[in-house]
């Protein structure tokens, strides 16, 4: 018998905000955490802004020791965690509580900037931190022997998948019996000219250099690509009785989650959909509810021409005659598309939601794309009566998530 499992902490670092308050304030004023880059030089560079984290910086929060210890997103996922262990009140049983982690390029920083200093340095040495800095799987070994946590751990490479399918596998962690409270996290720092190279040699960016708040436009009719984003997201995931037995501040049901494949091709979603419409239908399968049910859906919405397009049509085609009573965003023109963590962050976004009954604007989509039909929020959006909230997250490999949220 499966149990009811509840949400009891967050935390985030993102481009608009440090912590779930200043995130979510800042995301329903309308502000955006895209500009021109600071930490790279951009000269030589096609796309010369993005998302980046500019109020993050790791020694205000860690010992310097620690922090040179860890990649960027180590560092991003290390103190987002904390603040959703701390929110929810301390680890029970460490050894009933496990991790899991989300992330789509592992310490990718910490490689380029070191094959850079490797190749113009006349004495050829890399040193010892090289390879803990740059594994994914040790960003969840620093956050466990932080707080002590020793149940079950893995890290999960799923693309922009991996926030959202992190959480799906926690989830299938406590329900196998496995742990009774699980440590989700999901990270991303990229902000590295091979991958701003590689995917604007792809036409995947956007590059509106001549307005960086502009450039990232979900759903329009002038969009041209999504911007990069950097941050983390983390959520404390136990069952119900758990939560209950120790007294803790219940934030959302984890009611339902999907996961599945499209099994078409390496970057681009199926035409007709097929993968994003079985995942959406799994996770209400797995909560039990019906279309009718759920009033507003945190869009994967890039901004690229393709995704945002199928996306939509998926929409329709599972919701028929109840997408006319949903309401959609995208919050990516506020942060940038944070990769491994936009899975969770996004679903912090819809929990956010059914506590305030707010739907934050999309930004800048001011003609909306006649082949987008769906309902997509342009202003602050005040709703009544909301229930139940999906996440969708899906990445490169055609790798598909939902995450279905519900008011406690």
């Amino acid at each position: 018998m499966s149990k009811k499992l509840v949400i009891t902490g967050m935390g985030m670092i993102t481009p608009i905000g440090i912590g779930v308050d200043a995130y979510w304030e800042n995301l329903i004023a309308g502000k955006t955490g895209i500009d021109y880059i600071t930490r790279i030089d951009t000269e030589e560079l096609p796309v010369k802004f993005a998302g980046e984290c500019k109020d993050f910086v790791a020694k205000e929060f860690m010992p310097r020791k620690l922090s040179s210890e860890m990649d960027r997103f180590m560092q991003m996922a290390f103190v987002a965690a904390g603040q959703a262990i701390e929110d929810c009140g301390g680890i029970a049983d460490p050894y009933r509580t496990g991790i899991t982690i989300g992330t789509a390029l592992n310490g990718i920083m910490t490689i380029t900037e070191t094959e850079r200093s490797y190749t113009k340095s006349a004495f050829k040495r890399v040193g010892p931190r090289f390879l803990p800095k740059s594994l994914g799987n040790v960003c969840a070994s620093q956050i466990a022997i932080a707080n002590n946590i020793h149940g079950p751990s893995m890290t999960l490479n799923t693309a922009c998948a991996s926030g959202g399918d992190a959480m799906t596998l926690a989830a299938m962690f406590i329900q196998s019996g496995m742990a009774d409270a699980m440590v989700v996290a999901g990270a991303e720092s990229a902000t590295e000219p091979i991958l701003i190279q590689s995917l604007a040699g792809a036409q995947a960016l956007s590059t509106f250099n001549e307005d960086p708040q502009r450039a990232c436009r979900p759903f329009d009719k002038d969009r041209d690509g999504f911007v990069l984003g950097e941050g983390a997201g983390s959520v404390v995931i136990e069952t119900e009785e758990h939560a209950k037995a120790r007294g803790a501040k219940i934030y959302a049901e984890l009611a339902g989650y999907g996961n599945n494949t499209d099994a078409y091709h390496p970057v681009t979603p199926r035409p007709d959909g097929e993968g994003e419409i079985l995942c959406m239908k799994q996770a209400m399968e797995v909560a039990g509810i019906k279309p009718s049910d759920i009033g507003y859906i945190n869009t994967h919405g890039t901004a690229t021409v393709k995704g945002d397009m199928v996306e939509d049509e998926s929409v329709r085609e599972v919701f028929g005659e109840d997408a006319k009573g949903l309401i959609l965003n995208s919050t990516k023109a506020a942060t940038g598309h944070i990769m491994g963590a936009g899975g969770i962050t996004e679903t912090i976004t819809c929990i956010k939601a059914l506590e305030t009954g707010l739907i934050a604007p999309t930004l800048n989509l001011k003609e909306q794309d006649p082949d987008c039909k769906l309902h997509y929020a342009k202003e602050l959006t005040k709703v009544e009566g909301l229930k139940y909230a999906m996440s969708n997250a899906f990445g490169f490999g055609g790798q598909n998530s939902s995450i279905i949220v519900g008011k406690y």
